[in-house]
């Protein structure tokens, strides 16, 4: 198996190559340096292994949720490579590849993955971990503010990403009783994650023809009106 990942949804730029029983991987917290990055990125990890892009099998991609810009051009990116190559696409969530940057021994708490999603609201979705090395979900990926967040019930809680770091104070009071055992508000979601989950999905057959590969942005709204920044 030979796959090439990429992530780009939010600051962090990364890519990791799967081959064989070996990954891979660079990743640079890089706003706005993206576009320069991923590229060269991407060649480096190819002759680090001695692969051809022609040797690829498939080309998995973090489809976001995230930040606009980055969230389409890592999925761009991969679909023009997946054309070129005559190869299939699989995307992955970005919010479930930072849930794997919570803990390994996260036992039965669940993990909350929150990215800031700018102008007051956070990506968001919880999982647990199943026992082999995924995720279950345990509620919708969804957009909302911090004071509106509604979390599933648990005894005890990870949460990781630039949601925690930003909103961590109004965030403790959605817990209720509830036990956070760990938070890291600087973590993003990396293409090593992507690749991982990518590998499972592709020997289950859920790769898609480049095409079908698309994007979630969970708004379609990426700015404020300067109305509604005047009111801020």
């Amino acid at each position: 198996m030979k796959l090439l990942a990429i992530e780009t949804s939010t600051e962090s730029c990364s890519v990791a190559l799967v081959h064989g029983d070996t990954l891979i991987a660079r990743s640079e917290l890089a706003p706005r340096r993206h576009a320069e990055l991923v590229l060269p990125m991407a060649d480096a990890l190819l002759a680090e292994a001695g692969l051809a892009r022609q040797a690829l099998d498939a080309i998995a991609v973090g489809r976001g949720p995230g930040a606009f810009t980055g969230v389409r051009l890592g999925v761009s990116l991969a679909q023009g490579m997946a054309m070129a190559l005559d190869v299939p696409v699989v995307t992955i969530s970005s919010l479930a590849a930072l849930a794997m940057e919570a803990p390994l021994d996260a036992g039965d708490a669940v993990i909350l993955a929150v990215i800031d999603a700018r102008m007051g609201e956070l990506y968001v979705a919880s999982y647990r971990r199943d026992g082999a090395g995924g995720l279950l979900p345990l509620d919708a990926e969804r957009v909302c503010t911090a004071e509106a967040l509604v979390l599933p019930t648990a005894a005890a809680w990870h949460v990781v990403g630039s949601g925690w770091g930003t909103y961590a104070e109004v965030l403790r009071g959605r817990f209720g009783g509830s036990k956070i055992v760990s938070s890291d508000g600087v973590r993003f979601p990396q293409a090593s994650h992507i690749a991982q989950m990518a590998v499972g999905e592709f020997l289950a057959g859920r790769a898609q023809a480049p095409e079908l590969a698309l994007p979630v942005y969970l708004r379609d709204k990426v700015a404020l009106t300067l109305a509604e920044q005047g009111r801020r």
